[in-house]
């Protein structure tokens, strides 16, 4: 594409931007998709700009207690590479005047877009007025409404107020949807204010989208000075339930899923809504210049497997490195390595491979086919079904010298699983799993796939790339869950295992195959690009 096909002005609103180690302004997948549009835009010269917000304590910092369990800390974090525009204004929230300061990060410092970063912890507000931006994702409902209203209502004011207004506002998940219903106050025309907003969905059940009681947030300001019928009106709310996402697809000229699957699941989802917009889909992508080991990469465009296999090991010692530092334990680059890391979830079943416990442990200990192991995630800080799942896999990994728990998973723990891993395990509940984005990242650095057949990996995997759980059928919960364990652990053990130590060659290619595939359609430019054809332009 031309220049000009990037002309359109642009703001990106986002509740978490993975950028760098340095910046905690992030939780997962969400955030790390946003940090690679962010620096794919900056690399294309799109006239593009992010929002989004300045977390005092980031989402947290994960350690571990005495006992090497799983532990929270909240740590304030301060950034001098962040620039004070000197902006200040106020935005009403539960009947308060709250300040907004507002941050900028430079394109120069990590090769993004410029992105404004808001924030209430600033001088004239109150101790419950600087705490709407300390926890992403505050575990309080008028706290967490709050950081919605801070990155919608703010961030389209303070855009407003700057003669920074673009032609297009992008809502990444519905969580800025309170700008939609700031910008209809100016002319009160929705097919004008439908002409400026896009909405990204990431979430693939219609339960799992935030909703909240009308009167509740109209007692927060949510709606600014809209009339009741007026909100009632723009955003399609039924009863007294205020659906997020039901909105955003009401105010905005068009949607995109992230994924082909998900945006058939969307599609389906919605489709008794006559009112909605359009949603097509735009699979997710990363930032392969920012991710990819360029020695690894160089090895590719030579067909080398050589020195694909060599620099795998070297990169494998690294990450070993990481895995003695933090549970005592010596892992051989030799040995086949599979690692599985994302945010602990419910429904990426991280325990899975685990639940036929005689097996899996009989295949840790096989000494024909020796293996390795490593789990590294963050659980939601208040989920304690998520931190006892991560708390009894640790548990489980004192059984095994193969088998390690790390914690710390941000970018650059991220960065050294992706190059280390010699199998990337993903094994979410199919169709749950909106698009993921890690086993991209993965095989750009060598990795194959063992996955279920879910989210992005509908469109990239076949028998020549990676290792595919066939779908279950069952509609039973604990039945669907013992099939794809049985199939998972199979691959392993009859199919990936033996192919590892036997067959070499077949190896080889099949790593140089997922490589080969994964560019450059989920390289981010071609997702950024996408972006202005189908959604800005």
């Amino acid at each position: 594409m031309s220049a000009q096909d990037f002309s359109t002005s642009v703001a990106y609103f986002s509740m978490e931007f993975g950028i760098d180690q340095a910046l905690k302004t992030y939780s997962g997948g969400l955030g790390y998709l946003a940090g690679s549009h962010m620096r794919s835009a900056n690399a294309l010269n799109q006239n593009l700009i992010g929002v989004g917000i300045l977390w005092k304590y980031g989402y947290y910092d994960q350690t571990r207690k005495a006992d090497n369990s799983h532990e929270v800390m909240f740590r304030e974090h301060m950034y001098s590479f962040l620039e004070d525009t000197t902006v200040r204004f106020q935005i009403e929230i539960d009947k308060k005047q709250v300040w907004v300061a507002v941050y900028l990060l430079p394109s120069q410092v990590f090769n993004t877009a410029p992105i404004y970063f808001l924030t209430t912890d600033t001088d004239g507000n109150d101790a419950w007025a600087r705490s709407i931006s300390y926890h992403l994702y505050d575990k309080e409902a008028t706290i967490k409404v709050a950081q919605c209203m801070l990155l919608g209502i703010g961030g389209a004011k303070f855009l407003e107020i700057n003669n920074k207004e673009p032609e297009v506002y992008h809502f990444n998940e519905a969580h800025a949807v309170s700008a939609a219903f700031y910008l209809y106050k100016k002319n009160k025309n929705l097919e004008e204010l439908r002409k400026k907003i896009v909405f990204t969905t990431h979430t693939p059940e219609e339960a799992g989208n935030e909703k909240h009681e009308l009167n509740f947030l109209l007692n927060l300001g949510f709606f600014g000075e809209l009339t009741l019928p007026e909100v009632i009106s723009v955003g399609l709310v039924e009863g007294n339930v205020f659906n997020h996402s039901l909105a955003a697809l009401h105010v905005a000229k068009k949607a995109n899923a992230v994924s082909k699957l998900h945006g058939e699941v969307s599609r389906k989802m919605w489709s008794k809504y006559s009112k909605i917009c359009q949603i097509t889909h735009i699979t997710n992508a990363q930032n392969k210049a920012y991710w990819v080991d360029h020695a690894l990469e160089a090895a590719r465009l030579n067909k080398d497997s050589v020195t694909i296999n060599s620099r795998k090991k070297a990169l494998k010692t690294i990450l070993f490195k990481e895995v003695a530092d933090q549970v005592g334990k010596l892992f051989d680059p030799e040995v086949l390595t599979i690692v599985w890391a994302r945010r602990f979830a419910g429904y990426k079943r991280p325990d899975l491979i685990t639940r036929d416990i005689e097996r899996f442990n009989r295949i840790l200990n096989n000494s024909k086919y020796p293996l390795q192991i490593i789990w590294a995630g963050k659980p939601y800080p208040f989920d304690q079904g998520a931190i006892d799942t991560f708390n009894a896999l640790h548990n489980l990994s004192y059984l095994h010298p193969n088998m390690a728990i790390l914690t710390g998973y941000e970018l650059a723990l991220s960065k050294k699983l992706k190059d280390g891993a010699d199998i990337w395990l993903n094994n979410p509940v199919v169709t749950r799993e909106a698009s993921g984005t890690s086993g991209m990242t993965a095989a750009m650095n060598g990795a194959l796939n063992l996955s279920t057949f879910d989210g992005w990996i509908c469109e990239f995997a076949n028998e020549s790339n990676s290792f595919i759980s066939p779908i279950t059928k069952s509609q039973n919960d604990l039945a669907r869950d013992q099939a794809d364990m049985k199939n998972i652990l199979d691959k392993l053990e009859f199919e990936i295992l033996p192919m590892y130590y036997e067959q070499k060659e077949k190896w080889n290619k099949k790593v140089l195959q997922s490589m080969n595939d994964i560019v450059p359609f989920f390289d981010s430019n071609r997702m950024a690009e996408e972006y202005y054809q189908k959604m800005y332009n």
